[in-house]
Order: structure tokens, then C-alpha cells, then sequence
């Protein structure tokens, strides 16, 4: 069952993994009853402490936070290798059949949050089981505030990231149920996009419905608008280095017989390069301010950066890729083909730390992935089963990388 250098095989690293599974199985179901929001998930954490309970590992936590790093030293001091887990729910409601479905009204583990953190429990408790053989260090990143709360910038202001001994690489799992269960996928480059918001306000001159021509309609103005952003996207923009740009919600108006003063517009913008996004910044801006002086009214424009580009380095895929080959099957991972337009903030860790993160598929039993309910939809569920491949890909991609670091180009 071991390699001849003292490492453990494929087969090993998955057979521990699905030892480890009930007790994940248990973990992400009592996080999933009881979801939290933000950067603040006290019972979270505490199902978290509990389940490391009696580990000899070191577990810090910052001001700002719940985020936790979770320290296992090996026998030699080597390189070091963080891996990640996040914590935090949706602002959502539940509508699944499931016996442990929310119990909290409003909130729900839409995007498998629940999943990554239960994987990452089981990781410390599989790779402590062979701490002797680790050819360094491994950190174990619990991080709360992924959905728009900048969780992981907090970490690492809060200086829990550099610490010393500070990794040399970085790995992240995120599960989809639009992906055949136990399948893996990922590529190098762009991974997801970068977000940001949008806001606009159209003003003109109220008046009298039955009378626009003594007043200055803002709502026609911010349809026209609307309709000339996504002109610019199409014809202004590189298709193959492309953006998206939502506008979500159009607020104005109070009432039938009665033109508004103004028109708040909002949405979203996404990018795969920062070049794109720069463009995109400008170009929104001129073509709105543009469009609302044509017509005698004034737009302004507020964007308000979110999360960057999440690049993966390609070395580091490449790392993950045949880690998994090694434990299923060259069928078990699938290329990525194009980047997906969702957001993360491990963006801002892989700014600092080579790393990626690749899709872990987790499409329930019985169900097509490709009309599975997906992350942050009211009826999202997983295959539970799936979980013991992240639990055997986190321990056996620290494993290689402790033992041989990054690939060559």
C-alpha cells in the first residue's frame, strides 16, 4: 500500500479518505442545519474545534474574524502547503426535502460551503494520521466570508496567511453538482472571473405623465442605456477575452400619472483579465454619461471593485491533475475548457501564493448534472459520497507537493 520513497499510493489515500467520511458526513450536516452569514460563524467554528478535538495541530485565529488556520507540522520543516476550506451561507431561503435542511429562516448552504469545510476536517484528520511521513508543513485555511465579505483579504491583513513558515503553494476545492460526481476539473490562467459592482443614477426633470415634453424622462434614458452597455460589450470588447455586464434592477418611479426626477440602475460586471475590466470600467462610464447628456440628463456612475481575477497556476493544476490521474483513472479529470464567470476570493490568496482551485462534481445520485439544481439555487444538493474524493485530493496533493514541490513549466 506505500510507494517505495515512504509515500502512500492512490489507493491508500482514498481508502483513509472514506474511513474519514461518516464523521464528514456528520460535520457538514450539522454546519449545513445551522448556516451562518459573513465573517463572524461562531457555531460554525465551533463545529469546526470539535471536530479536531485531541489533534496535535495549532489553530490560530485572527481579530477580524472567525477565520482559522489550522497548523500540522511534519517531522522535517520542508516546504509548506495551505489548503482551504470556506465556511459561510447564502442570504437564501431552503426549499429541499432534506431531513437536516435549514433550521435557520432566510439563510441556506447554497454553494456547498458546508462541503469544502467538512472535506477540510476530514484532510487534518487523515493527514494526521500520517504526520510522520510529511516532508513538511501543512495549513489548513477554515475561512469564513467568501460571499462578498472579502473573508480571505481579512485573513490576510490579519497576517494568519504569511505567518511563518509561510506556503510555498496553495490548493482549494469547490464542489458543483453540474459535474458528474467524483469527477475533477480545472485549468491554468483564468479560473473565474472578477467582480464588481454597478450602480447608476439617471437624472433628468420630473413632471407630469401626460406631459414629457416640459419634463426630462430619466426612464427612457436608462433603458437606452441599458440597451447601449450591452452594444458596447459585443462591439467594443474582445470576444475571446470577454466580460459580462448585468444590469439586474431598475428603480424608480413612485406612481402612474407622475414622471420621476431619477432612475437608480444596478447590476454587475465580470471580467477575465484585468485589461478587459480596465476597459470595461471606462467604457460603461462613457457610454452611460454619454447617453443621459444626449437626452438632457446626467448619469452617474459608481463601481465598486470586488473580487479579482482568480488565476490558477498552471504548474499547480498540472500538480493536481496527475495527483488525481494517480487515484482514479486518467478519465477522472476533465480539462477546463473556458473560464466560469462566478467570482471567488481565494483570488486574492493565489495573488500572493502559487495555487488553484479546481471543481470537485458532485451531481446527487440518480440526477443528470447537466440539469442538476446548481450552487445558489433554493434546491441545490450534493452527493454526500463525493466528499471522500476531496478528503483523499486535499492529503494526497499536500503529500506531493511537500515531497516535490511545483512541476517544472
Amino acid at each position: 500500500m506505500k510507494k517505495e520513497n515512504g509515500a502512500l499510493n492512490g489507493e491508500a489515500w482514498f481508502k483513509g479518505a472514506k474511513a474519514q467520511l461518516p464523521d464528514a458526513i456528520t460535520l457538514r450536516r450539522k454546519i449545513h442545519e445551522y448556516p451562518e452569514l459573513g465573517l463572524h460563524l461562531p457555531k460554525t467554528v465551533a463545529a469546526v474545534r470539535e471536530a479536531l478535538d485531541g489533534l496535535d495541530v495549532k489553530i490560530e485565529h485572527g481579530p477580524s474574524s472567525s477565520g482559522l488556520i489550522v497548523t500540522l507540522q511534519g517531522p522535517s520543516q520542508g516546504r509548506t502547503v495551505l489548503l482551504r476550506g470556506d465556511m459561510d451561507a447564502l442570504p437564501m431561503p431552503e426549499d429541499t426535502d432534506l431531513p437536516f435542511k435549514s433550521k435557520e429562516a432566510g439563510r441556506m448552504h447554497a454553494c456547498g460551503h458546508d462541503a469544502h469545510t467538512a472535506m477540510l476536517a476530514g484532510a487534518v484528520k487523515l493527514l494526521h494520521e500520517h504526520r510522520g511521513r510529511l516532508a513538511g508543513t501543512v495549513k489548513f485555511m477554515f475561512q469564513p466570508g467568501e460571499e462578498g465579505h472579502f473573508g480571505a483579504l481579512r485573513m490576510i491583513e490579519d497576517g494568519l496567511i504569511d505567518k511563518h513558515p509561510k506556503p510555498d503553494g496553495a490548493f482549494a476545492l469547490h464542489i458543483t453538482p453540474n459535474a458528474p460526481s467524483g469527477f475533477f476539473t480545472g485549468r491554468g490562467g483564468a479560473m473565474l472571473a472578477s467582480t464588481d459592482e454597478i450602480r447608476i443614477k439617471v437624472t433628468g426633470k420630473g413632471g407630469h405623465a401626460s406631459m414629457p415634453h416640459l419634463a426630462v424622462d430619466p426612464m427612457p434614458i436608462a433603458c437606452e442605456i441599458v440597451m447601449g452597455l450591452q452594444s458596447f460589450v459585443t462591439r467594443r470588447i474582445n470576444a475571446f477575452d470577454p466580460i459580462v455586464l448585468t444590469i439586474a434592477k431598475i428603480d424608480g418611479g413612485t406612481t402612474t400619472n407622475v414622471i420621476p426626477e431619477s432612475v437608480s440602475m444596478f447590476g454587475t460586471l465580470r471580467s477575465v483579465s484585468e485589461a478587459s475590466r480596465k476597459q470595461a470600467h471606462e467604457g460603461l462610464k462613457h457610454v452611460a454619461q454619454k447617453i443621459a447628456e444626449a437626452h438632457g440628463a446626467r448619469a452617474e456612475v459608481h463601481l465598486a471593485e470586488g473580487y479579482p481575477v482568480t488565476m490558477n497556476d498552471g504548474r499547480m493544476v498540472a500538480l493536481a491533475a496527475d495527483t488525481v490521474r494517480e487515484l482514479w483513472g486518467e478519465q477522472a479529470f476533465v480539462p477546463m475548457p473556458a473560464p466560469v464567470m462566478g467570482a471567488e476570493d481565494w483570488s486574492y490568496v493565489l495573488q500572493r501564493i502559487p495555487g488553484c482551485m479546481i471543481f470537485l462534481g458532485v451531481a446527487p445520485e440518480g440526477c443528470d448534472h447537466h440539469h442538476a439544481a446548481p450552487c445558489h439555487s433554493n434546491r441545490m444538493m450534493l452527493d454526500e459520497n463525493a466528499m471522500a474524493h476531496g478528503i483523499a485530493l486535499f492529503a494526497a496533493v499536500a503529500e506531493r507537493f511537500l515531497d516535490q514541490g511545483l512541476p517544472a513549466q
